[in-house]
């Protein structure tokens, strides 16, 4: 980890409030611990805590620790990130429920559970 272990997340390219948020609720509190931790495992983290799973707010954050803009991401770098964003959310964040339950929970339709 670097020598500096209290610098906001915020600090980071494209983390804003809500982001912020999320990984604090998560146990993410400095930008050391994200950069450490890196964008899947921060993310998977994020889905088990219950997050809903959003393409555009994981390569977002994949872009933040890149330190590019999240618009940057296009084409076949795109393509791939959305092949490693299905992978994440078809990793069962969704315990117990059918799988019908958990398709429609990732399309935002049926409530979370705690």
């Amino acid at each position: 980890m670097s020598q500096t272990a209290n610098t906001p997340v915020t600090s980071i390219r494209n983390i804003g409030p809500a982001m912020e948020q999320t990984l604090r609720r998560i146990g993410i509190t400095s930008a050391e611990a994200l950069r450490d931790l890196g964008a899947d495992a921060a993310y998977r983290r994020m889905l088990e805590n219950g997050s809903r799973p959003h393409f555009i707010a994981y390569y977002a954050l994949v872009m933040a620790l890149q330190g590019r803009p999240w618009n940057d991401c296009k084409g076949k770098e795109k393509a791939d990130l959305r092949v490693a964003f299905d992978a994440l959310v078809s990793g069962g964040h969704d315990k117990g429920r059918s799988e019908l339950e958990a398709a429609l929970n990732i399309i935002g339709v049926v409530e979370r559970r705690d």
